[in-house]
């Protein structure tokens, strides 16, 4: 970083760091220890699909990879209205692990077939027994994780958003800027 940058308040981007998804099944412990959240067993990835036989090869070779896993479902992928896809993993609730492997294989194989920068979140989804969901969200180009916990109407809970960011503070690097916490309103399996 040059004097430049510095003067004009420009920062280095935060290289990923795919491995801090390892953190997930503690800070689900955390989760349920301190509140009423449980793992739904559901967890997705978010990514920009590009056009070509290598990104369609690397798509193809996940989905089968996790299929082929004996305590996962076979693989959902979904595309929303903003033309993002989605790559769902559904495991037992009780399996955040197995989960968070799934979830890191997907992101890896994008990353090492060169699709790193396609790649946008990835979520793994809560729920409390009155039924309010939760999901806590891995900002792939920030390196960090943030809690999103959407309402019906398309409005979301602030305050919940807030209070799980003070509980899982200490089990996951959260992101600072309450401005990257963006609503994810389609996000399957949340």
């Amino acid at each position: 970083m040059g004097f430049l940058d510095t003067l004009l308040g420009r920062t280095k981007p935060v290289p990923p760091n795919l491995d801090e998804l390892f953190a997930l099944p503690g800070a689900a412990i955390t989760l349920q220890a301190a509140t009423d959240f449980r793992p739904t067993g559901s967890g997705s990835v978010c990514f920009r699909a590009a056009e070509g036989k290598a990104f369609s090869d690397i798509e193809n070779d996940v989905r089968e990879l996790l299929s082929m896993d004996s305590g996962a479902s076979p693989v959902q992928v979904t595309t929303d209205s903003y033309r993002f896809t989605w790559l769902v993993c559904k495991h037992q609730p009780d399996d955040a692990e197995g989960l968070v492997t799934d979830l890191h294989a997907v992101n890896s194989s994008l990353e090492s077939g060169g699709f790193g920068p396609q790649l946008l979140c990835t979520i793994m989804a809560f729920r409390d027994t009155g039924g309010r969901k939760l999901g806590v969200v891995y900002l792939y180009k920030r390196g960090t994780f943030y809690p999103f916990a959407p309402l019906s109407g398309q409005r979301r809970d602030n305050a919940l958003e807030l209070q799980i960011r003070g509980t899982l503070g200490d089990d996951l690097k959260i992101e600072p800027d309450l401005e990257r916490w963006m609503p994810i309103w389609e996000a399957p399996g949340l």
